[in-house]
């Protein structure tokens, strides 16, 4: 029975397929390597991402590291950086197979050809996902859509995952059912453009409809909206936070901003106003009490001005966010920014970028004192008390660890203090 390991960079869609592909390996009849496993696999598969250039080092970088420590071993790049430039990555010394996003679905056959093993599909068939499957055991992504029309000057996710098509929702409902049967307590719905799902859909069929048929088919403990656009958040949507959903949709928001000036918001195609961003930072907060909001930002975009910069500070200090992903602009071969003539020096990208998490670290400081004296539901991966989550996203551990178990326990914790690494520690109720 062949080993297989995978590795998963990026955003949570590719964290989906890579539990997607470890179930159909595990159906197929191959092993998939736990984290603790010492044994060496006889397959390193790489699900990467090319979201910037950084991303594609990482990825040639983990490659190359897994060929030198499984040299024996067949190695697979997948993902979004090959889909971009497959000739690049096929070229790479350390680089046995190669199939991108496109080609996914031939991953576990084209794997069994190379290896010459014969394809042995396990009993259980498609109606049980096996807990190894889930690559994290107590936490799991489910795409529910994939693609995106919009097209941002500055993305290459459109290129690389294609247009946008929804999961039918019968087949996301089986799958959640599936994975509670796994053991799994908590789904991380994710996408690329997640407030469009449905649109293919029959009438009727939208985000919102979703989310009310996962509750009402399933009794998984908690449900996670990974990323929404400001267009995309409204009163009918947030009504399921309040009501049906309450304690069991997460009140966490991950709204991306990008940037804070207009005239860059424009140029980077997107499809609000920082003042329209600020007012549904303002209804997240009044309709979810508590509710964590999270986002992405991007320095130095072609063209960004120091006033522009300014703004983007502006609206970080107001929005006071829980968390944020500062990127240095990315120039991403494909794109239309690409081709701006108006590059900013690297230096500047960079010294932006380390003035916006300096603002970012402080926001997210005082979110987490905040939690202070107030109880959360925690769900604790690994032993109890080691490490584990708020359903608002805060990562929290307790004054002592429990060997004896609780991977998968959901608890209200009072949050007593933050410890010296940003992690707060409470005490069971």
């Amino acid at each position: 029975m062949p080993t297989v390991e995978i590795e998963t960079h990026g955003c949570k869609l590719n964290t989906a397929d890579s539990q997607l592909l470890a179930a159909e390996f595990l159906r197929a009849g191959f092993a998939v390597r736990d984290r603790d496993d010492a044994a060496t696999p006889d397959v390193f598969i790489l699900n990467s991402c090319t979201v910037t250039h950084v991303a594609d080092k990482k990825a040639r970088q983990s490659i190359s590291a897994a060929k030198r420590r499984y040299p024996n071993a067949l190695t697979v790049m997948t993902g979004c950086y090959p889909e971009r430039a497959t000739d690049e990555t096929a070229s790479l010394h350390s680089v046995d197979l190669v199939l991108g996003n496109s080609r996914k679905p031939e991953l576990v056959e084209s794997v069994a050809r190379r290896l010459s093993v014969e394809l042995t599909p396990c009993a259980d068939g498609r109606d049980v996902i096996p807990p190894a499957a889930l690559l994290g055991r107590t936490r799991a992504s489910v795409k529910i859509q994939e693609g995106c029309d919009q097209v941002c000057a500055y993305c290459i996710v459109p290129r690389v995952r294609g247009r946008e098509r929804s999961v039918l929702v019968e087949e996301i409902v089986d799958h959640v059912r599936r994975l509670e049967i796994a053991g799994c307590r908590e789904v991380i719905f994710t996408g690329t453009q997640l407030g469009h799902y449905g649109f293919d859909l029959e009438a009727g069929v939208d985000l919102t409809f979703l989310l009310r048929s996962v509750l009402a088919k399933t009794e998984i403990p908690r449900i996670r909206v990974s990323s929404l656009q400001p267009p995309e958040i409204d009163d009918r949507l947030l009504d399921l936070w309040v009501a049906e959903g309450d304690g069991r949709l997460c009140p966490h928001f991950h709204m991306p901003l990008q940037s804070g000036s207009d005239v860059i918001l424009g140029r980077m195609r997107r499809t609000y106003t920082s003042d329209e961003y600020l007012q549904k930072v303002e209804l997240l907060r009044a309709r979810v009490g508590g509710c964590g909001i999270t986002t992405d930002v991007i320095a130095g975009f072609p063209g960004e001005t120091e006033v522009d910069h300014e703004m983007s500070v502006s609206v970080m200090r107001a929005a006071e966010f829980a968390d944020v992903h500062v990127f240095p602009y990315s120039a991403r071969p494909g794109t239309t920014a690409n081709h701006f003539d108006d590059q900013l020096d690297p230096r500047i990208k960079a010294e932006r970028a380390a003035v916006l998490r300096d603002i970012a670290s402080r926001s997210a400081s005082r979110f987490r004192d905040a939690m202070i004296g107030t109880v959360r539901p925690v769900l604790w991966e690994g032993s109890r008390g080691s490490a584990g989550l708020t359903d608002n996203y805060v990562k929290v551990r307790l004054e002592s660890v429990d060997e004896r178990g609780g991977d998968g326990l959901i608890e209200n914790v009072a949050l007593r203090r933050v410890d010296s690494d940003g992690v707060v520690v409470g005490q069971a109720t």
